[in-house]
């Protein structure tokens, strides 16, 4: 059996990777992050990366646990933000260019609809 039909059908877990993508994306041209923040996260990322790969040869089914753990502390962190927009704490700015284009949003579109 050929592996050609894989590769035209799009993964739902690439189709997610590349949504968290363009969330990082979006939140990036929000935030605007010095150069020196843009460092702490280029190294920690480094960091988790290699104790991530570690810990799954130690035990993946440890490591999906941890990967689920931060999906859920992902849509807390979403819900309490998008809590803070709504009630004023946060600024409902207008969505970035690049978020627009990726979810076919609205010209005028808000940070709440992203």
């Amino acid at each position: 059996m050929s592996n050609v039909h894989a590769l035209e059908a799009p993964s739902p877990l690439l189709d997610e990777a590349a949504n968290e993508r363009m969330h990082l994306m979006t939140f990036l041209h929000i935030a605007q992050p010095s150069a020196f923040e843009r460092l702490l996260i280029v190294l920690a990322q480094g960091v988790f990366y290699n104790l991530f790969f570690l810990l799954y040869l130690v035990s993946p089914r440890t490591a999906h646990r941890v990967t689920g753990y931060f999906e859920e502390e992902a849509v807390r962190s979403y819900a309490e933000y998008l809590a803070g927009v709504d009630s004023g704490t946060h600024e409902n700015v207008p969505a970035p260019r690049i978020a627009i284009d990726y979810w076919k949003l609205a010209p005028d579109a808000r940070l709440r609809d992203v």
